[in-house]
């Protein structure tokens, strides 16, 4: 069996002109949880529904615990569950019905596993799911993504729609929920703050590229805000990895991809300067947004 769960290897996908996804590789070894992040348009949904099988590829390959989702739709219902905002389901039906409905799609449906999450998420059984509350819904949808107990979990910011007291306990419980359980996990989400404390690993998209994939904590250590003073900075060269550069006053503020590098090579021109610990989403908008154009030197002043 292979260490890596999913394994995304030169994704490409268009539509008409518009290049989506470009060589786009990514794995995910067994049991991780990686967070997917990226702007909107940046290609994450695109991803996700290749992944799922719902759209093919038009270069590349992908493998889901050992499955091609382009030729084992069936197969790859088995092993894997998806859950996202607003998923569509039958609100006519309660939802012990659906339950009932979906156990023959799924040949390892579980249906002492989905009354235990029924129990547990407090969720009226016999209530019309068109009559259920938000947060009733998205635990109802959970329930459903996980009864055939897949081993690859595909979360597209379930609980996007929660207020954030709720969704941070949602994300956080549910998380630390299949964590426990052993399950891979991708995870796709705008609100990073949140995406911070239970991911193992991040994956940056941004213009149809994974433009950087890292082990959380070390992406943290290796992302970071140097503050200097103008006046010491001389001949400094821009710093290999640099994302962010800009002038406060006196001081010159920058963000880079490669902060032991950097410090060493501060420290070895005796200039000074203080680190400023970034979090997730600073780093996620130095990567995507940041500015480099304006590295201070002779004739070429710092645009603020």
């Amino acid at each position: 069996m292979s260490e890596s769960a999913v394994k995304i290897h030169q994704i490409q996908k268009r539509f008409g002109k518009n290049e989506v996804l470009q060589d786009v590789s990514l794995e995910i070894p067994r049991g991780q949880t990686l967070a997917l992040l990226g702007r909107n348009g940046a290609g994450k949904t695109t991803l996700i529904r290749m992944l799922l099988g719902l759209l093919q590829p038009d270069g590349g390959s992908i493998l889901i615990d050992g499955c091609d989702p382009t030729r084992e739709a069936q197969e790859l219902r088995s092993r894997v569950g998806y859950l996202a905002e607003d998923q569509t389901m039958y609100g006519w039906m309660t939802p012990t019905e659906l339950c009932h409905f979906l156990k023959p799609f799924y040949p390892a449906w579980n249906q002492s596993l989905a009354d235990d999450y029924l129990e547990r998420f407090e969720i009226p059984r016999h209530q019309r799911i068109d009559k259920l509350s938000k947060g009733q819904n998205v635990k109802l949808g959970l329930t459903l993504a996980l009864s055939h107990e897949p081993q690859v979990v595909i979360l597209d910011d379930p609980a996007l729609g929660l207020d954030t007291i709720a969704r941070k306990e949602f994300n956080r419980e549910l998380i630390e929920h299949l964590q426990a359980a052993g399950r891979t996990v991708l995870f796709s989400s705008h609100l990073l703050d949140e995406v911070e404390a239970v991911a193992d690993a991040v994956a940056i998209l941004d213009g149809g590229r994974i433009i950087r994939q890292s082990a959380t904590e070390a992406l943290r250590a290796d992302v970071k805000r140097f503050v200097l003073s103008l006046t010491q900075v001389g001949e400094l060269a821009p710093p290999a990895g640099l994302l962010d550069v800009r002038r406060w006053e006196e001081q010159l503020i920058v963000t880079v991809d490669g902060a032991a590098e950097f410090a060493e090579q501060l420290t070895s021109r005796w200039i000074e300067y203080d680190i400023v610990e970034l979090s997730l989403d600073e780093i996620f908008e130095s990567f995507v947004i940041g500015r480099t154009q304006a590295w201070p030197q002779a004739g070429n002043p710092v645009v603020v």
